[in-house]
């Protein structure tokens, strides 16, 4: 049974840094893609960022040129550094991964989820 575990949110003030991680356990996923997706008060669950078994990446525009995801294979975990925040950037993120081997970030498919980390950021 594959576990994803988020951590790194808080409470930031707009313009300010935060690094999520994304460990996972009960399987090896360094052949798998993985991603973070969140969710705001109100609105329904998003994309935010795909990284390949290759490390090919995938983000979606409103976040570009500010986050960047990342893996680690050999510790399991992905990470999400997110750069000059927004009040907009206020949600729940959730990491996720592809059962699938080998696919790419742009067709990330969410087979497994964590429980998600909430990130507030304050104007």
């Amino acid at each position: 049974q594959v576990q994803l575990v988020e951590s790194g949110g808080g409470l930031v003030q707009a313009g300010d840094s935060l690094r999520l991680s994304c460990a996972a356990s009960g399987r090896t996923l360094s052949s798998n893609a993985m991603g973070w997706f969140r969710q705001a008060p109100g609105k329904e669950r998003e994309f935010v960022a795909a990284i390949s078994w290759m490390g090919g990446t995938y983000y979606t525009d409103s976040v570009k040129g500010r986050f960047t995801i990342s893996r680690d294979n050999a510790k399991n975990t992905v990470y999400l550094q997110m750069n000059s925040l927004k009040p907009e950037d206020t949600a729940v993120y959730y990491c996720a991964a592809d059962s699938r081997e080998r696919g790419g970030p742009l067709t990330i498919r969410a087979d497994y989820w964590g429980k998600g980390t909430l990130v507030t950021v304050s104007s």
